[in-house]
C-alpha cells in the first residue's frame, strides 16, 4: 500500500473511486459552455464576480452553487427549484453510461493538468486515506450541507491530489489514451484556460484504475468545507447509499504538479492606519510606494527569512515582518510541530487576528477570505478596510503536516488550477 503510516497487514482501504452518470449541460440549450461555467463557489468574488457570472448566461452554474435570496432556507430552495427546472427543460442532461471522467486544463503557456473525476468513497481522517490540511468553519459546512440536501446533488468537484510515483501505470496510460480521443466537450473560459472532458466507461478499464488507486492516499488540495460536508451528509444517511460517495477530481501531482498560492484576508472596519498603529514595537513595518508586482516580490524576499505580510488599503503597501520573538512565544500555541508554529497563517491568526487586532476569524462581518490578490487590494481601498496579503506555503510542507495529522489554519493555501464548476455534476438520486 502507498498509504503513509500503515503497514501492509493493517492498512485501511485506499481510494475507492467509482464511476457515475454525469449530469452535463446540453450545448444546444445554452449560449456557450464557457458562459455557464464558474470558478468554485468560494473563489467567486462577491458581489462583483457573482453579478458578472449571473449576467453571462441565464443558466450559469453560479445560480446553483451561490443562489441569491433573502434567507438561507430561501436560497437552498431556490437552488433546488432551479436544478429541477433545468432538468425538466433539458438544459442539463444525464450521460447514458456511468464512467470516470478524464478532465484536462491548459493555459496555452505551458501549464497542463489532467486528472480523473469520479465519486470517491467518503472516509474519516483517522482512516488516513484522504488527508485534510486545513481547519474548517462550521457555518460554511452547514451552508454547503443545506445546499446539497436541497438539491440532492454534488454540484462541483473537490480537488484532491495523490502521487502515483510509478505505482499507477495503467491509470496514467488510460488517462493519456483518453486525451488522444475526441472529447465529450471542449471550451475556453474567459481566464484563457482551455477545458476538455472525456469519459472512461469500459468496465475493465475502470477496474484497472480502481485497483491501482486502492493503494493510494490523497491530500485535499481544494474543498475542505465540501469534504466536511460530504462527511456530515454521509452520517445522516444509512449506508449503503449514494451519500457514501462525493464528487472529486483526482490529480497525480507526480505527473501534473499543482501551483500553490496564498489566500488573502480582507479585514472589514479596520483602516490600514489603525492596523499599523497596533503593530508598533511588535513588528518591523516598511512603507512601499511601488506597484503590486514589486510589492509581492518584496514580500517573497522577506518571507524567505521569516514571517512576513503585506498590508494594503490606503493606496500604498506596507511590508510587515520580523515579529517580536516574545510576542510569538506568548501567542502561538507551543503544542504543535515547529513547521506549524512558524507558518505565516499561524502567526496571522494566533498573533495578529486574535491578540493584536482582536478580529474573530469566523465572523464574515469582520473578515473575508479572497483568492484574487488584486481584488483583495481593490476591495480594501474601496471599503476602507485592510488587505492582508500572504506568501504561499510550499506544497511539501502542507503534505507533511497533513501526514502528521496536523491541520493548518483555515484558508491557508490555494492549490490550482482548480476545476471549473459546471462541466460535470453528480445527481445523488440517479
Amino acid at each position: 500500500m502507498n498509504i503513509a503510516g500503515h503497514s501492509e497487514a493493517t492498512a485501511p482501504r485506499g481510494l475507492e473511486l467509482t464511476p457515475f452518470r454525469g449530469l452535463r449541460y446540453d450545448p444546444d440549450r445554452v449560449g456557450s459552455l464557457a458562459a455557464v461555467t464558474s470558478p468554485p463557489y468560494d473563489v467567486v468574488v462577491r458581489p462583483d464576480g457573482l453579478h458578472h457570472l449571473e449576467a453571462a448566461d441565464p443558466y450559469n452554474i453560479v445560480r446553483l452553487i451561490l443562489p441569491q435570496a433573502r434567507t438561507p432556507s430561501a436560497r437552498t430552495e431556490q437552488a433546488a427549484d432551479t436544478l429541477r427546472r433545468w432538468l425538466a427543460e433539458g438544459v442539463l442532461t444525464t450521460d447514458p453510461e456511468p464512467g470516470l471522467y478524464v478532465y484536462e486544463q491548459s493555459d496555452g503557456e505551458g501549464l497542463l493538468q489532467r486528472g480523473l473525476i469520479g465519486a470517491l468513497r467518503v472516509s474519516e481522517p483517522r482512516e488516513g486515506v484522504v488527508l485534510p490540511h486545513e481547519d474548517v468553519m462550521p457555518h460554511v459546512v452547514a451552508d454547503r450541507a443545506a445546499l446539497m440536501r436541497a438539491t440532492a446533488a454534488n454540484l462541483e468537484p473537490l480537488l484532491l491530489t495523490y502521487r502515483g510515483d510509478g505505482s499507477t501505470p495503467a491509470t496514467c496510460d488510460l488517462v493519456e489514451a483518453a486525451a488522444g480521443l475526441p472529447p465529450l466537450l471542449a471550451t475556453t473560459t474567459e481566464d484563457g484556460f482551455s477545458h476538455r472532458l472525456w469519459s472512461i466507461t469500459d468496465p475493465a478499464d475502470v477496474a484497472r484504475i480502481q485497483a491501482e488507486l486502492a493503494g493510494c492516499q490523497a491530500l485535499i488540495a481544494d474543498g475542505h468545507h465540501r469534504w466536511a460536508t460530504y462527511r456530515t451528509l454521509r452520517a445522516e444517511h444509512p449506508s449503503p447509499s449514494p451519500w457514501d460517495y462525493g464528487l472529486v477530481l483526482l490529480v497525480d501531482t507526480a505527473r501534473y504538479p499543482l501551483r500553490v498560492r496564498a489566500i488573502h484576508r480582507l479585514l472589514h472596519g479596520l483602516p490600514v492606519g489603525d492596523a499599523l498603529a497596533a503593530l508598533r514595537d511588535l513588528f518591523r513595518v516598511r512603507h512601499l510606494e511601488v506597484p503590486l508586482p514589486e510589492a509581492l516580490a518584496a514580500l517573497a524576499d522577506a518571507a524567505g527569512a521569516g514571517n512576513a505580510f503585506l498590508l494594503a488599503g490606503d493606496g500604498a503597501f506596507h511590508l510587515v515582518d520580523r515579529p517580536d520573538p516574545e510576542l510569538l512565544a506568548r501567542t502561538v500555541p507551543a503544542d504543535r510541530p515547529s513547521a506549524w508554529r512558524t507558518l505565516d497563517a499561524t502567526v496571522l491568526h494566533a498573533t495578529l487576528l486574535d491578540h493584536v487586532w482582536h478580529i474573530p476569524e469566523d465572523d464574515p462581518n469582520r473578515i473575508a477570505y479572497i483568492h484574487d490578490t488584486a481584488a483583495t487590494v481593490e476591495k480594501a481601498e474601496r471599503d476602507g478596510g485592510t488587505a492582508v496579503l500572504l506568501h504561499p506555503v510550499r506544497e511539501e510542507v502542507v503534505r507533511e503536516l497533513a501526514r502528521q495529522g496536523v491541520t493548518m489554519p483555515r484558508k491557508s493555501t490555494s492549490f490550482g488550477p482548480k476545476p471549473a464548476s459546471g462541466l460535470v455534476l453528480r445527481a445523488l438520486d440517479l
